[in-house]
């Protein structure tokens, strides 16, 4: 899987032949086929090994959680896919080679958005941790825009159109702008009949034409 994920950081996913894992492992074209089948056992497998991956490193090293609060624990957990380490360059790319593939391949399309789905539920858990009172559609919508925005900034800085310190920069801007709009959300107000219409009514009656 290391060397599967090496290949499509590398060449891209739609060129890919079975025999160029095996070579970059290290291992016989049979046990590959052995393994996964074929070109599509490949590709779910890497797609699953890289989002494992990415797990382990984006929590290796949050040690005692005692002393951080819920927006320290998600910005933390966001700012880990912006390292300049090996494994997480790779990752990215690998990542980002196919999500590009899939525009292409309904399959591997299914294969991502459950990966990608499980991405979104995570970070919707730790927004749901900071900011308890929000229902979780909206919490759900608010990680949607979370990690969208995570891949963006990591293929603009993965490119050299970002540095790594700019893409953390906007990425802790972006989490203190999402995070201060669910904080200020409020649930409707129920109807209050009474006293409260008569204001209401003042001042729809200077304009007949206009419901303030």
């Amino acid at each position: 899987m290391e060397g599967a994920a090496r290949v499509i950081a590398r060449r891209g996913v739609r060129g890919l032949r079975v025999e160029e894992p095996a070579v970059e492992a290290g291992v016989s074209t049979a046990l590959i086929y052995y393994h996964f089948k074929d070109r599509a056992g490949i590709l779910r497998h890497t797609l699953e090994f890289i989002s494992d991956r990415a797990d382990r490193y984006t929590t290796a090293d949050e040690g005692p959680t005692g002393g951080f609060d819920a927006h320290q624990e998600l910005e933390r957990s966001l700012l880990l896919e912006f390292q300049d380490l090996p494994e997480v360059r790779e990752n990215s790319t690998a990542w980002g080679e196919l999500r590009a593939s899939a525009v292409f391949d309904p399959e591997l399309r299914t294969e991502l958005a459950r990966a990608g789905l499980i991405w979104v539920h995570d970070v919707a858990a730790l927004l749901g941790e900071a900011c308890p009172a929000v229902p979780a559609p909206t919490l759900t919508a608010s990680a949607e825009r979370m990690t969208a925005l995570t891949e963006g900034l990591s293929a603009r800085r993965l490119s050299g159109a970002l540095s790594l310190d700019h893409a953390r920069e906007l990425m802790r801007a972006a989490i203190s702008v999402e995070l201060h709009h669910l904080r200020r959300r409020r649930p409707p107000e129920p109807w209050v009949t009474g006293a409260s219409e008569a204001p209401r009514r003042e001042r729809t009656s200077l304009d007949p034409g206009r419901v303030v």
